[in-house]
């Protein structure tokens, strides 16, 4: 097998990359990508294959920690996002956890932003407890807090930015600062700007995840994640984790995200664009009490967007009044717009937070991140915009 020649895409602009960079071609030479479905490779001799083990020989082993499609993804996802090597998993949660678990030891401590999706939060302030690591949760917008939170043993800083659901955005240059200050790592759960909208590595960061999942498959078909870093902290601390452990992406699903990162830059454009249509047009909508969107000038920081981000986002967070009876008359009354906890897909989305994704959390704990029970959570899809807008004021009428 040998790397296409229009591999080595660095030097283009990213519409480019999402198309060229990454190719393994066979000796057949097609044009897409071959859809590599093995669980095992074979060797032509027994030093070969001994060599392969050592790692002195370059090669796939065994799909659940190398496969070429999986590679093709890692590599394309590497030059998208500017880092220097990466490791794909079966999930976005799979890779969360494993970014902050695998470098951590007991008696290690981590601080986290309080405003993040449900099972980041259970892995933060449940499950790392059990296995000896301490957590703190702080306000992300805080940065005192997020200083005053640091101890002798902090290693590990973990944030979302804009963050799962209310759309905050956390100063990620100033944050890594505060984390490299005290000796820890910053990790960053990049998925609601893409690696569009926001390169966390570029500001500082040293890890960035994404849920695969959302934009970068984009069409309700498939899940996956993936870990980006320096070389030295993917060799160190993930790969032989992953190896081990096996949290592995099925090289079906990374031959699915290679051809969803082809049409990443179309799709998450139109959607941004659609966002910030919808957010203008419902505003000042009289049943709607609060509307959160990253492009706009109202939002809470909306300097740092202009500095951190390339644009808004494809998804608006918004309360309806008249709380959870007038919320769910709301998603109940559309009928473009469906009812469902994910995000970044063709179909435009919608999800009432409170009794989905942070459902888990105390009414107290939902509150002091703004998860009210009139919140929507919308993920701007493909449709027209007009007929999105007018099936949402429809449905608002409802409400």
């Amino acid at each position: 097998m040998s790397e296409s020649k229009s591999a080595a895409t660095a030097a283009y602009r990213p519409e480019t990359r999402l198309i060229h960079s990454g190719v393994l071609r066979s000796q057949f030479n097609e044009t897409s990508e071959a859809l590599f479905l093995t669980q095992g490779f074979v060797y032509d001799t027994a030093e070969q294959c001994e060599a392969r083990f050592k790692g002195e020989d370059p090669g796939f082993l065994y799909s659940r920690f190398s496969n070429p499609n999986i590679s093709m993804f890692e590599r394309r996802m590497c030059e998208l996002e500017g880092a220097e090597a990466a490791r794909a998993a079966a999930t976005g949660m799979a890779a969360v956890t494993t970014a902050i678990l695998a470098p951590l030891r007991s008696g290690d401590h981590v601080v986290a932003a309080k405003a993040m999706f449900g099972s980041c939060r259970y892995v933060v302030e449940d499950l790392l407890p059990r296995y000896g690591i301490a957590s703190t949760l702080v306000d992300g917008l805080d940065l005192e807090q997020w200083r005053k939170a640091m101890r002798p043993n902090t290693r590990t800083c973990f944030l979302e930015s804009p963050t799962n659901p209310t759309l905050d955005v956390l100063d990620i240059a100033a944050i890594a600062e505060i984390a490299h200050q005290a000796g820890a790592r910053l990790i960053v759960d990049n998925v609601f700007a893409t690696p569009l909208w926001q390169s966390p590595l570029q500001l500082g960061a040293d890890v960035v995840v994404y849920s695969a999942t959302k934009h970068i498959d984009g069409q309700g078909r498939c899940l996956g994640g993936i870990i980006l870093s320096s070389n030295d902290f993917i060799q160190e601390h993930i790969h032989n984790f992953m190896r081990q452990t096996g949290p592995s992406m099925s090289p079906f699903n990374a031959w699915t995200l290679v051809k969803g990162l082809e049409t990443l830059a179309i799709r998450v454009r139109q959607q941004t664009q659609t966002a910030a249509t919808i957010a203008d047009a419902l505003a000042q909508h009289p049943k709607i009490s609060r509307l959160i969107y990253p492009g706009r000038a109202d939002h809470p920081q909306a300097a740092l967007v202009k500095k951190q981000m390339r644009a808004g986002s494809t998804l608006i967070g918004f309360e309806v009044k008249g709380g959870k009876a007038a919320a769910f008359r709301f998603l109940n009354g559309l009928k473009l717009s469906r009812i469902s906890n994910n995000l970044g897909d063709a179909r435009s989305l919608v999800t009432h937070p409170a009794t989905t994704t942070h459902q888990r959390l105390t009414p107290e704990a939902r509150g002091e991140l703004g998860i009210s029970e009139g919140f929507i959570r919308f993920s701007a899809g493909l449709e027209h915009v007009d007929d999105l807008i007018e099936d949402m004021h429809a449905a608002l009428e409802n409400a």
